[in-house]
């Protein structure tokens, strides 16, 4: 196959939307949130804790001071694709991230 047909086939295959969660395995906290694309979600955050650039600055405090073997990246949950690539998904991803954060009992003290 030839550069173009691969990266045709790629945008082509459907990305798996879900939940992920980044776990400081030392403390406890988690992120939990939601994406369209949830491997290149989680590869993003893990760029942004390396490079010193990540949004929430509790997170990146606890990583500079803890080091990456802290903290372990999980999707916790994708839904299945349906026959509309198009389609919104942003509510019932949200309603999958409710369902985990109650299943995983977060409270503020303990999530990021």
């Amino acid at each position: 196959m030839d550069r173009k047909e691969l990266i045709r086939k790629y945008k082509a295959t459907p990305r798996p939307a879900g939940v992920y969660r980044i776990l400081n395995t030392r403390t406890g906290r988690a992120l939990v949130g939601t994406s369209v694309d949830v491997p290149a979600m989680l590869n993003r955050q893990r760029l942004q804790l390396r490079t010193g650039g990540h949004p929430n600055h509790t997170l990146q405090h606890d990583w500079n001071a803890e080091g990456a073997d802290a903290f372990t990246f999980e999707v916790l949950d994708t839904l299945t694709p349906g026959d509309d690539p198009a389609a919104d998904l942003s509510e019932e991803l949200r309603l999958l991230e409710t369902l985990w954060l109650e299943k995983l009992a977060l409270t503020d003290e303990n999530r990021y």
